[in-house]
């Protein structure tokens, strides 16, 4: 977790502690049905707050409107505490003994950040498959030619007898492939895109490391794809 994300953990714990502080050195702890009803919605917030991003992490998540779930779960404690707070000190001043009006408001509060919790899992999921679809579009064959390119740009000559290897290698390399060699081929086209990028800034050094790292990615590819046959 962001460290970020825990010192808000934090300051929104020390806000609940305030909270209840409050709530029993003021009002004691005799209250009717409507007062304990926000008191229950605002540690159900805070309890949102903590499981909502652990829950979320095993699968996908994305943002809502440019913020991230767990903002939107700060915002909805924040949200939900100063509501509660409020209705507590006007059911208690007033009073108000029926539950209708703070259970619908509340209840209108939980099922918006219901919505935007939905909204940034249906996020998460999209650009994960867009992710994927990205990844299935560069093939084998495709990362040869962008290695021809860049074989033209090195004028090094061990560096580009390297390329020229791994160039060969490519071409001649199945496209087969099979789920448990996806974790492979993601970092054998990151590490091309990589060894692009130094080619291009003359960092042979670099480009030698970068193609030595790739063919023995791609030796331990063919070795576990012949296993799976």
């Amino acid at each position: 977790m962001k460290k970020t994300n825990v010192l808000w953990i934090i300051i929104n714990t020390i806000c609940l502690i305030i909270f209840n502080a409050l709530f029993y050195l003021i009002g004691g702890t005799e209250h009717i049905l409507s007062v304990w009803l926000s008191y229950v919605f605002t540690h159900l917030a805070y309890l949102l707050l903590l499981v909502t991003p652990i829950l979320v992490r095993g699968g996908k998540s994305g943002t809502t409107f440019g913020f991230s779930i767990h903002s939107v779960s700060v915002g909805y404690f924040l949200l939900q505490l100063a509501t509660g707070a409020v209705m507590i000190l006007l059911i208690n001043h007033l009073p108000i003994e029926s539950i209708t009006v703070p259970l619908l408001v509340q209840l209108c509060i939980a099922g918006l950040y219901g919505i935007l919790l939905l909204v940034s899992m249906i996020t998460g999921e999209r650009k994960s498959d867009a992710g994927g679809r990205g990844q299935q579009a560069t093939s084998i064959k495709d990362l040869a030619i962008r290695l021809k390119s860049v074989q033209d740009k090195v004028k090094d000559k061990a560096a580009k007898k390297k390329v020229k290897k791994l160039y060969d290698a490519l071409s001649s390399c199945t496209e087969k492939t099979h789920p448990q060699l996806e974790q492979i081929d993601r970092y054998i086209i990151q590490t091309v895109g990589e060894l692009e990028k130094t080619a291009y800034e003359k960092n042979y050094d670099a480009v030698v490391l970068k193609t030595d790292s790739i063919m023995s990615a791609l030796n331990e590819r063919a070795a576990r794809l012949k296993k799976l046959k």
